[in-house]
């Protein structure tokens, strides 16, 4: 029989923090990690859901953890998200940044397609097949965490260890994808690199002196994060009438957006996006170390041979994707080569596995300015804006 211990909302981050502080030192120390980009909440917080994992096998005892702080950390985090659609850019980046949103839109929707079509062949939930979809590829952990309640709330078990475990794949099969996807695209073709010089995607905010300025402005973000979170909540509302699901943040991320763009373009007030992007990645690492504490490791087993063929189709859909359909549509030249091992690495990892792909190979043979550019403002600005979106009308699809 199970003792069961109960954590309230201040000791489950606690809790959450000192595995966030564990992984970190673990990343610090053990190259591989490191390496492949794995978040340190998910280091961290893997140990512990193992940890409890045995606990529970053994019988010996059951936690229990109060999710409030987490949930409220996913809205800030996306919130923040929402701030980085900036309309601007599209002007910027051209017809190449107009190229690349398509190519990201297609790519969601095949992943989606993909992950719904193999369940299905498999003989398991739709849902199940979500689990491996753009929700832990493009969406990474932290979207992962956050879709991983809902598709519990359709009957599917277990959902957000089934996306965490699907995550934490994608990390490493992008970082080892990438790099020999662009390698044998230049070296195939004799590619000579040709860089293409193009403006900065944003400008740099200056440093401002003094402790006071420095309180104001971070001040100023809380203020204006929770304005867009309150607001939010009612569009949320609104959005919940017309009988469709959606998932808890879209409301403050469609609103956060809209700042965002009304600040661009009225010039009325302007906003400090270099607070508002640390705000949202504390709110990342908060609500993903709460997340993964909280996972039941248990509930992944009979999902084995499911997830692992699910997370093969997802993998030869990238590599075809980035090796003929990308390669194609940028250019067939040396900076569409690093485009396309950038798109590995954020279309079934993270951004930093993207940067670490092009770095890899703009080392070995030479710097490219356009795919500098083009993927860090798709992959960090545009991917998880737009999934969210794409995953929300797939659930309402197949609901």
């Amino acid at each position: 029989m199970f003792t069961t211990i109960n954590f309230d909302m201040y000791q489950t981050a606690a809790v959450a923090v000192a595995m966030l502080t564990l992984g970190k030192y673990l990343t610090k120390k053990i190259s591989f990690l490191s390496k492949f980009c794995i978040p340190a909440p998910v280091t961290g917080g893997m140990i512990f859901a193992l940890l409890a994992g045995i606990c529970h096998s053994l019988g010996i005892i059951e936690l229990s953890f109060n999710k409030t702080i987490g949930d409220m950390s996913m809205v800030f985090f996306f919130t923040s998200v929402g701030f980085q659609a900036n309309l601007k850019l599209l002007k910027k980046g051209g017809a190449s940044l107009g190229i690349m949103l398509f190519l990201l839109v297609v790519m969601i929707f095949g992943q989606n397609i993909i992950a719904v079509a193999l369940a299905k062949v498999i003989g398991v939930s739709s849902f199940i097949g979500l689990c491996a979809g753009s929700v832990p590829m493009v969406g990474g952990h932290g979207t992962s965490v956050a879709f991983g309640p809902l598709f519990e709330g359709f009957g599917v078990e277990g959902a957000t260890t089934l996306c965490t475990a699907a995550a934490t794949f994608g990390l490493i099969a992008g970082s080892l994808m990438g790099g020999p996807v662009g390698r044998n695209l230049i070296e195939r073709k004799n590619l000579l690199p040709t860089v293409v010089p193009l403006e900065e995607s944003e400008e740099e905010i200056p440093a401002e002196k003094g402790r006071v300025a420095q309180v104001r402005r971070y001040t100023n973000v809380v203020m204006t994060m929770i304005i867009a979170v309150g607001i939010g909540s009612c569009v949320s509302w609104l959005l919940t009438k017309s009988g469709l699901t959606f998932p808890l943040y879209i409301g403050a991320l469609l609103v956060g957006a809209v700042i965002r763009n009304i600040s661009e373009f009225s010039g009325l007030f302007a906003l400090n996006m270099h607070g508002i992007d640390r705000f949202g990645e504390l709110c990342l690492h908060l609500f993903l170390g709460i997340a993964m504490i909280t996972l039941k490791i248990w509930q992944l087993v009979d999902l084995a041979l499911p997830l692992i063929i699910l997370l093969t189709g997802q993998t030869l859909f990238m590599f075809l994707f980035t090796r003929f359909l990308v390669f194609r549509a940028m250019g067939r030249n040396y900076d569409a080569a690093v485009i396309s091992a950038g798109m590995c690495g954020f279309g079934m990892g993270a951004m930093p596995n993207a940067m670490a792909n092009m770095q890899a190979i703009c080392g070995r043979y030479a710097h490219s300015a356009k795919a500098y550019l083009l993927i860090p403002v798709v992959g960090s600005i545009f991917a998880d804006f737009f999934n969210s979106l794409i995953i929300t009308f797939f659930i309402n699809v197949l609901r």
